[in-house]
């Protein structure tokens, strides 16, 4: 299987980059090609402007959708887009490595969807959903909070039923939803369940080594997974 990791975290000695850095140990070993984006690693330039273009259609005035699918129909995306948006086309599945910052993804990351996912390229024509461009492919985030899984967990009773509620933060997944269905979804990619570590920064050693061989194991098996409903509601 054909894996594509962005990885967006500044510190090389997180618990994001050793996730990362798991990762792509066990999925080589399982015979799987990877390629990793590290987007702080490669300086990646998160705005979105005409220097997402190497050909421009108006010069006058920036209706950035219209350059995209002009830019596409010419293939005159810039050389670093170009690569970004190959690696995405490459793989069979994409996993998003990031910690969860004021209740989203880092800019960079964000910074790097905007630019890559272009409207002809990754999506337009009627392509979305389960027609769309990556139909086909699978995604999954994995995820750091600073917060408890507590904090973002369903408030259960003592017998386990629901009671309606979430913890202090909310639910995490519909933190997750705009990611999961607004734009993974959206572009054809069946989403995985979300890989969570809750407040790497709270565990103890143990305990982070214990989050590092969950992973693992789910690695080993990631080829079997099968995608979980995100509907529209």
């Amino acid at each position: 299987m054909k894996i594509f990791i962005v990885h967006a975290h500044h510190e090389p000695k997180s618990f994001n980059g050793a996730l990362t850095n798991l990762a792509r140990e066990v999925l080589i070993s399982d015979k799987h090609e990877v390629k990793i984006s590290d987007l702080y690693a490669m300086k990646f330039d998160p705005v979105s402007d005409r220097r997402n273009f190497s050909s421009v259609k108006n010069p006058e005035f920036l209706k950035q959708q219209m350059e995209e699918m002009y830019v596409f129909e010419v293939n005159g995306f810039a050389l670093d887009i170009q690569g970004e948006m190959k690696k995405v086309e490459w793989c069979d599945l994409m996993i998003w490595q990031f910690p969860l910052w004021w209740f989203g993804m880092p800019a960079i990351l964000k910074g790097w969807v905007d630019r890559v996912f272009a409207m002809g390229r990754a999506y337009g024509g009627g392509r979305f959903y389960a027609t769309g461009v990556f139909s086909g492919k699978r995604a999954m985030l994995s995820i750091t909070t600073g917060g408890s899984g507590e904090a973002f967990a369903e408030k259960r009773d003592r017998l386990g039923e629901s009671q309606g509620g979430h913890g202090f933060h909310g639910d995490i997944y519909g933190i997750l939803r705009p990611m999961q269905r607004g734009i993974l979804r959206f572009t054809g990619f069946e989403v995985l369940r979300p890989h969570i570590v809750y407040g790497p920064v709270r565990l103890t050693d143990e305990q982070r080594q214990q989050s590092l061989e969950a992973y693992s194991a789910r690695l080993r098996n990631i080829a079997r997974e099968s995608a979980i409903e995100i509907g529209p509601y």
